[in-house]
């Protein structure tokens, strides 16, 4: 015990890792990178996979085994009477951006990059918790 004497001791207890705010903070700003890396693929003429990992049981031997599958990636962009129209999604919503506003107007394609990095940013700052508060207010969960 003498050793543990010089020791300064202290009762601590560890924080939680993050709020559930920014838990959904983190959740929107990863499907904006991800929207920015296909779009990044997309503009380039490149190929872009999102890969996703899950568990699957072997028929023959009953083992569960855990085997990378691709996931379907799906645009928040399109086009419409000659512009490019874009939506923040939060799962399968539709973020409301303003009061009666959910979708940026762009010129052309060339412009999702840099506007989507935009938004991350405004994610990142917390501007948009206001949204996906009122996004996840209309999911109605169930008790475990």
């Amino acid at each position: 015990m003498a050793l543990l004497n010089t020791l300064k001791l202290v009762s601590a207890k560890r924080p939680n890792e993050l709020s559930p705010q920014q838990q959904r903070r983190a959740k929107l700003i990863k499907q904006l990178t991800e929207q920015i890396e296909w779009a990044r693929s997309v503009y380039d003429g490149a190929a872009f996979e999102r890969k996703s990992k899950r568990k699957v049981r072997n028929e023959e031997t009953g083992e569960r085994v855990t085997v990378e599958a691709q996931k379907k990636v799906k645009a928040w962009w399109w086009e419409a009477n000659g512009k490019v129209q874009l939506a923040i999604r939060y799962g399968n919503k539709v973020l409301p951006l303003s009061k009666n506003t959910n979708a940026v107007e762009l010129e052309s394609t060339a412009e999702i990059v840099p506007t989507l990095t935009t938004i991350k940013q405004a994610a990142e700052a917390g501007e948009l918790d206001s949204a996906i508060e009122s996004v996840t207010a209309s999911i109605v969960r169930k008790p475990k």
